[in-house]
């Protein structure tokens, strides 16, 4: 490995390389076993007297730092040494924009829970590895690697066959030309607005709703709008006249799991057919589905050119493989591939063309078949459990998609789910609160259970401990949906909620724009 070597400075040349050295090895840039550039070559790249370097050698050699092997040549020790810890960046006295300076990114859990209802990530357990690493080693090819950058559109390959499997599963319209590659949906939306959004231009999501997309949004200078959801949907007659985009996630609304109804779509699509604005359609786990029937995307119902269809294999295969797609109005295209290249140029073409083998040699549907089979058992058993265990708290909302149940709190039930999500982490299980999902003050209470990451075998225990840490009650009641209850209106609603007491990043982040801050995976 190349050294860095600085001969400027005060003491003689061989002090300055043997103090460079040394703090080097003492910090850890040099580690245990290492070997040193031959002292002739690290002489003719500092241009010194070979002499020079071999004293500095000698120093360290001296010292027990690094260890000299005829023939082999010259290493850093493998015996203990007192390390000095790494070297920092320097502090520094320059300042982000008034936006960032408060934010940071949601943390990574250093270790999962023994019992992980958290939503946003599959099962990695169900990926079928081999096929995939089989795939990836045979784009791995000096054929495939000899070309420079490429388009940022994505792998033609990928492009295509995502427009036939979206066509197929999903009956959205789309040729190979009308796709873009992305990492992930959250890029897509980043693209998205980017072209889209002034400063200033409001911007309707969901109440409630996806936070990071919240979050985006503000970022780029919008005025996000927070639009109320019931039971139908998105209320379509409460969207601002003048807003420039709205998010939605019609299929399974995320968090509350419901999807749109069909003349709440149809409403929504008229609303923006005579407007300066666009629909995001963010469709980013219904191709789990337990019920036969199934809705038509707002995009395959857009007769006008204004929805953007928003798609990612986060949830169907693995989050570590950031892939992601859009189907975009011919209308936008140009603009959203000029961002996308200014953005990162182009993403890995080796896992885009193992995708798309993936998918055309038909190993995605059954792999999405096989999961789902797994999901649903873990979704029946959640489900039979809320409505049996948890009546006397909550109340399931109905879902027929997805990777994640959502349960309002009983208009009855006085209970503060802060206290509950915080002793179930103790018990180590984590689940997470409906209201953490809210932009503004009327926040539904409710709990929200992801069953995509915990095994089946371990939810019986993981609810059994759940239902510990509610308080005592009066037995089970029969389930009556009556009307949500808000946050505001519970006992102990006047201390902060858990997730403003939260220290650190987690706590910072929800300070970029409205909402919460919420530890949903990206997308």
């Amino acid at each position: 490995m190349d050294i860095h070597i600085s001969l400027a400075g005060p003491g003689d040349r061989a002090s300055r390389i043997y103090r460079q050295l040394l703090d080097a090895i003492l910090d850890g840039r040099l580690r245990s076993g290492e070997r040193l550039p031959p002292s002739r070559e690290l002489a003719r790249r500092l241009d010194v007297a070979r002499n020079t370097v071999t004293v500095a050698y000698e120093r360290l050699t001296a010292e027990g730092l690094v260890v000299a092997r005829v023939g082999a040549g010259t290493f850093v020790t493998d015996e203990p040494v007192a390390r000095a810890r790494p070297r920092p960046a320097p502090a520094g006295g320059v300042r982000p924009r008034a936006l960032w300076a408060s934010a940071g990114p949601t943390p990574v859990a250093a270790r999962q829970p023994a019992y992980d209802f958290r939503l946003g990530t599959p099962d990695t357990g169900l990926f079928p590895l081999g096929t995939w690493r089989r795939l990836v080693a045979g784009e791995l090819r000096a054929s495939t690697v000899r070309h420079g950058y490429r388009a940022p559109d994505g792998h033609p390959d990928l492009r295509a066959a995502i427009a036939r499997y979206a066509g197929l599963a999903r009956s959205v319209r789309a040729r190979a030309d009308d796709v873009i590659v992305t990492h992930g949906a959250q890029q897509a939306l980043d693209l998205i607005g980017r072209i889209m959004i002034e400063p200033g231009d409001r911007v309707a999501v969901e109440e409630p709703g996806y936070p990071p997309a919240r979050r985006l949004f503000h970022s780029l200078g919008a005025e996000v709008v927070p639009v109320p959801v019931d039971d139908e949907g998105l209320d379509v007659g409460a969207l601002p006249g003048d807003a420039r985009l709205v998010y939605v996630t019609p299929s399974h609304q995320l968090p509350l799991g419901t999807p749109m109804s069909p003349a709440r779509r149809a409403a929504l699509l008229d609303w923006v057919a005579d407007r300066d604005a666009v629909i995001v359609e963010d469709d980013y786990d219904t191709e789990f589905r337990f019920s036969a029937r199934t809705l038509d995307p707002l995009q395959a119902l857009d007769r006008t050119g204004k929805v953007v269809y928003v798609g990612t294999f986060s949830k169907t295969l693995l989050p570590m493989l950031r892939l992601g797609f859009l189907v975009a109005p011919a209308s936008l295209r140009h603009a959203l591939l000029a961002a996308k290249q200014l953005t990162d140029w182009h993403g890995d073409h080796t896992n885009q063309a193992a995708l798309a083998h993936f998918i055309d040699s038909g190993e995605l549907s059954r792999h999405i078949r096989r999961a789902t089979r797994v999901y649903a058992e873990r979704r029946a058993l959640i489900d039979t459990v809320l409505r049996d265990d948890f009546a006397e708290w909550l109340v399931p909302v109905p879902s027929t998609a997805g990777l994640h149940l959502c349960a309002r709190l009983r208009p009855d039930a006085p209970v503060e789910l802060a206290t509950v999500v915080e002793r179930a982490a103790d018990h180590g299980v984590a689940v997470e609160e409906l209201a953490a999902y809210h932009a503004g003050d009327r926040r539904q209470a409710g709990l929200i259970l992801g069953y995509g990451t915990i095994e089946t075998e371990r939810v019986p225990a993981g609810l059994r401990l759940l239902a510990s840490c509610f308080p005592a009650g009066t037995g089970k009641r029969t389930v009556d949906v009556g009307s949500p209850v808000l946050v505001r209106d519970l006992p102990c609603a006047g201390r902060r909620r858990r997730e403003d007491r939260r220290e650190g990043p987690a706590a910072a982040i929800s300070d970029l724009g409205p909402g919460g801050g919420s530890t949903t995976a990206p997308a």
